[in-house]
C-alpha cells in the first residue's frame, strides 16, 4: 500500500511490481487483500492492469506513513522503472517522470523532465501548469554544479517562464524572470541569448505602453538575428517591431513588416512558435487585420483575419484563436458590421475565460462593450468597458490602454454622461501624446470634438478645433474611416451654425468616403443627416 501510494492515486501494476520488491504471487495476494479491504480497486484492465485508491485520505495516510528517505528511494526507483518499461513512450509519461524525478531528488533528470513537461503543457495552452513545471525545474537546477551548460539552462528556463506567464497576464512577474535572464546571459557573453533578452525586453516595453523604447530594442534583436542567421529570433524581432510601429500610428510601416514576416512563416514553418506565446502564422495575420482596419483596407484585413482563424483552428491553439478573433472583430466594428463583430469578439471572450487567458480578457471584454455601445446597447456595453479598464490597469497593460479609454469615453457620451466622457477622452489624449501613439491621439481628438459638439449647450468653437486637429492627423496617417468620421462631425457642426454650404461640402465628402469604404452602418446615419439638412 505504501509503495502504491508513492506511485500515485492511479497505480499501474507493472510499476508497482517494479518497485514493491516482492515476488509476483505475494504481490497479487497483497493486492487482493487491499481490494477486499476496499483500499484499492481495479480501475482498468486494458491496455494494462491498473489500480486506483478508493479514498484520497487513505492514499495520503499511506504516503505520509513512509519515512522521507524511503519515499525518496521509491520515487527514484519509479523513474528508472518507467524508463526501462516504456523507452519508446517517455513523452506519454513525461509528467510522471517529472513528478518522481523531483521527489526522488534525481536532480539532473528532474530538470530535463520538468522542462519537457512544461513545454508540453505550454503547447497545449495549459499555461499555469507550464509555469509550475518550469519553476520546479529552476529550483531543481540549484542542486546541480554551476557549469556553463547549467547557466545556459537557467537562462532558457526563464525565457520559458516569461512565455508561459504572458497569456496569464502576469507581465511583471515575467519581467522579473527576464531581468534575471539578462544578467545571466551577459555573464555568459552569449550573443544569441542576449538577442532573445533584447527581443523580450522590446515586447515588455511595447505591452506596457512604451513603444518608443520598444523599437530600438527590437532593432537590436533583429540585427543579432540576422548576424547569427537565427530564424526564430528574426521572426519574433520583426513581429515586435511591426506592432511597435502600429502602436505609434505608423500603420504603413507596420503592415510592410508584418506582411514580409507572414511570408517567412508560411508553408512548412507554419507550426513553429519562434519563441512567442502564440503561433506567428496566426498572430501576424491578427495584427495585420487590426492595422488594415485603421487604414480602411477592410477586404484585405478580412482575408488575413479569416486565414488566421483557419490556421488557429487547425493548430487547436486557444490563445492564437482568441487573439485573431478579437482583432478581426475589431475590424468589423470599425467597418460597422456589428453582428460579425459581436460574433467574433464573443468567441474570443469565451476562449479567454475558458482558458484563463488573463492577458486577453480585458481587451476582449472592452471590445465587446464598445460594439454593444455602438449598436445602441449602451447599458450592456458600459459595465463591460468599466470591468475591462480595471482589469487592464491591474495587469499593467499599456498597448491598448488609450484605445480602451476612448471606447469607454464614447460609450459614456452615448449614455449622456458627458463629464465622465470628457475625463476619459482627456486622459486618453494625454496618454497618447506622452507615449507617441499618434493614431489613438487622432481618435482621442475626434472624441473630444464629438463631446463638445453634443454637450448642452454645444461648444461649437472647441468642437470645430478638435475635429480639425483630428482630421489633419488622421489624414497624415491614412486613417480613412476616421477621416470620414471627422468630415461627418464637421458637417453636422456647420449645419448647427446654419452654414449650409460648408455642411453640404463636408457631408458630401463623408458620403463618398463611406460608400468607397462600404461602411453602410455609418452611411445610413449620414444619409439621415442629409435628409434633415434638405
Amino acid at each position: 500500500m505504501q509503495a502504491a501510494a508513492v506511485i500515485g492515486k492511479d497505480v499501474p501494476f507493472v510499476l508497482l511490481q517494479a518497485i514493491a520488491d516482492q515476488p509476483e504471487e505475494a504481490l497479487r495476494k497483497g493486492l487482493v487483500h487491499l481490494q477486499t479491504a476496499e483500499v484499492l480497486y481495479e480501475a482498468s484492465l486494458f491496455p494494462e492492469l491498473e489500480y486506483a485508491f478508493k479514498h484520497g485520505l487513505t492514499y495520503q495516510v499511506a504516503y505520509e506513513s513512509l519515512l522521507q528517505e524511503r519515499r525518496r528511494v521509491l520515487h527514484a526507483g519509479i523513474v528508472e522503472a518507467i524508463e526501462q518499461l516504456y523507452p519508446e513512450r517517455l513523452v506519454e509519461y513525461i509528467e510522471r517522470l517529472a513528478h518522481h524525478a523531483l521527489r526522488g531528488e534525481v536532480w539532473e533528470k528532474a530538470v530535463s523532465y520538468l522542462r519537457q513537461a512544461g513545454v508540453k503543457a505550454f503547447a497545449h495552452s495549459a499555461n499555469r501548469d507550464a509555469v509550475t513545471y518550469f519553476e520546479q525545474a529552476l529550483e531543481a537546477l540549484k542542486h546541480l554544479p554551476e557549469t556553463h551548460e547549467i547557466r545556459e539552462q537557467a537562462v532558457d528556463l526563464r525565457f520559458n517562464l516569461r512565455n508561459s506567464l504572458y497569456p496569464l497576464g502576469e507581465i511583471e512577474k515575467g519581467f522579473q524572470y527576464l531581468h534575471e535572464a539578462e544578467r545571466q546571459a551577459k555573464a555568459l557573453d552569449d550573443p544569441r541569448r542576449l538577442g532573445w533578452v533584447s527581443l523580450y525586453m522590446s515586447q515588455y516595453r511595447w505591452v506596457t505602453g512604451d513603444s518608443k523604447e520598444a523599437r530600438p530594442l527590437g532593432e537590436n534583436a533583429l540585427t543579432i538575428a540576422e548576424t547569427l542567421k537565427d530564424f526564430p529570433l528574426q521572426v519574433a524581432a520583426n513581429f515586435y517591431l511591426g506592432v511597435a510601429w502600429l502602436s505609434a500610428g505608423d500603420y504603413g510601416r507596420a503592415e510592410d513588416i508584418l506582411r514580409k514576416t507572414v511570408q517567412l512563416v508560411d508553408g512548412e514553418r507554419s507550426r513553429e512558435r519562434c519563441g512567442l506565446a502564440g503561433f506567428p502564422t496566426v498572430i501576424l495575420r491578427s495584427w495585420l487585420a487590426f492595422s488594415l482596419a485603421e487604414h480602411g483596407d477592410f477586404d484585405e484585413g478580412i482575408a488575413y483575419g479569416r486565414e488566421g482563424i483557419r490556421f488557429a483552428e487547425a493548430l487547436d491553439h486557444p490563445f492564437s484563436l482568441a487573439h485573431v478573433c478579437y482583432d478581426l472583430g475589431y475590424l468589423y466594428s470599425v467597418k460597422g458590421e456589428i453582428s460579425d463583430a459581436v460574433r467574433l469578439i464573443e468567441r474570443a471572450l469565451a476562449l479567454s475565460r475558458e482558458w484563463n487567458l488573463a492577458f486577453l480578457l480585458p481587451i476582449t471584454a472592452g471590445f465587446l462593450g464598445h460594439v454593444h455601445a455602438l449598436s445602441g446597447r449602451v447599458a450592456e456595453g458600459l459595465p463591460l468597458l468599466d470591468e475591462a479598464l480595471n482589469r487592464l490597469e491591474n495587469i499593467g497593460l499599456g498597448f491598448l490602454h488609450s484605445l480602451l479609454l476612448i471606447q469607454l469615453g464614447g460609450a459614456s457620451m452615448s449614455a449622456d454622461r458627458f463629464e465622465e466622457a470628457h475625463a476619459m477622452a482627456s486622459r486618453a489624449l494625454n496618454l497618447t501624446q506622452a507615449r507617441g501613439e499618434r493614431g489613438y491621439e487622432a481618435r482621442a481628438l475626434h472624441l473630444l470634438g464629438e463631446i463638445a459638439a453634443h454637450s448642452d449647450p454645444p461648444d461649437i468653437q472647441t468642437a470645430g478645433s478638435q475635429y480639425s486637429q483630428a482630421l489633419v492627423l488622421a489624414s497624415e496617417l491614412g486613417m480613412r474611416p476616421l477621416i470620414a468620421h471627422c468630415h461627418l462631425g464637421l458637417g453636422k457642426l456647420y449645419r448647427r451654425t446654419s452654414d449650409g454650404g460648408k455642411a453640404r461640402e463636408q457631408l458630401a465628402i463623408a458620403t463618398r468616403m463611406y460608400r468607397d469604404l462600404d461602411m453602410r452602418f455609418w452611411l445610413e446615419q449620414l444619409e439621415a443627416e442629409m435628409r434633415g439638412l434638405a
